[in-house]
């Protein structure tokens, strides 16, 4: 009896259970995840880059011919451009976000619960932070490559042909990474697909429409632009527009923050509760 009792007070305590809080545990075991989805992609390369581009080149030659030849010009601090510019600068913005976010909410909510390809991923050595960040950079891998054949079209259509473009492509690079950190968090709280509809009703379609896109932010009540000012896209976007328009962005530094602050935190986020879903 006393040698049991003596067992049981020696046994070591379980030890207490790590924060999901925690810092990244990243290594170079993400490029294997993100070269698998390359692969796997390849297959439907073509269909699904018609499917990201058609829709954003519907809403500007409709919006940016159409509506263009009503509106004329717009002011842009003082300047005055073509509308179909003035669309094109901030619809290739919305087109970085939207191709993201369907890429890391649909698609990666499908390898991760519907396909358990992340249950399969992990039986191998590679941890859960990784395949995030693979996920991560996937989806904005995915964004850039839409926006760069969108980008090619515009040169096409000769709405801008500024050589600041290539400084705006890697700024939409950015905002690629930076909405896709954003839509992985409603991937690790989302129990099914139908979840995503508050993200697009309520996240992205006022950020669509609040952020300079379609219009001018002054025509917006100062107490919906001073929301509006700290929406990433609405920074995405005036980071963007001024390339398309041959100048440099006036306080690039503040909306570069902005989005690299909306980038990491949300990461951050993200990592923190797909943890926490598979550890529970």
């Amino acid at each position: 009896m006393n040698t049991t009792t003596a067992s049981s007070s020696s046994a070591a305590p379980s030890p207490p259970a790590r924060s999901v809080w925690r810092a990244p545990e990243l290594s170079l075991r993400w490029w294997p995840v993100f070269l698998r989805n390359l692969l796997v992609w390849r297959k439907l390369a073509i269909p699904s880059l018609i499917g990201n581009i058609a829709e954003p080149l519907i809403w500007l030659v409709a919006f940016g011919y159409g509506m263009g030849a009503l509106v004329g010009e717009v002011s842009v601090d003082g300047t005055r451009v073509p509308y179909i510019l003035f669309l094109a600068s901030g619809s290739i913005c919305m087109s970085a976000m939207n191709a993201a976010s369907f890429e890391a909410l649909y698609s990666a909510f499908s390898r991760m619960h519907v396909q358990k390809t992340w249950d399969g991923i992990m039986n191998a050595p590679v941890g859960l932070d990784d395949i995030v960040l693979a996920e991560m950079l996937w989806a904005a891998f995915k964004s850039i490559f839409t926006v760069t054949a969108i980008l090619f079209v515009m040169l096409g259509l000769g709405i801008s042909h500024s050589p600041k473009l290539i400084v705006a492509w890697m700024v939409l690079i950015g905002a690629g990474i930076t909405f896709s950190s954003i839509a992985l968090i409603f991937n690790a709280l989302a129990k099914g697909y139908d979840f995503f509809t508050y993200y697009f009703t309520l996240f992205m379609t006022p950020m669509m429409f609040l952020s300079g896109v379609f219009f001018p932010l002054e025509q917006l009540p100062s107490a919906v632009r001073a929301v509006a000012a700290w929406l990433p896209l609405t920074n995405a976007v005036a980071l963007v527009r001024p390339l398309f328009m041959d100048q440099w962005p006036g306080g690039w530094w503040v909306h570069a923050g902005v989005l690299v602050v909306y980038g990491v935190v949300s990461f951050w986020v993200a990592l923190a509760l797909t943890r926490k879903r598979f550890r529970g």
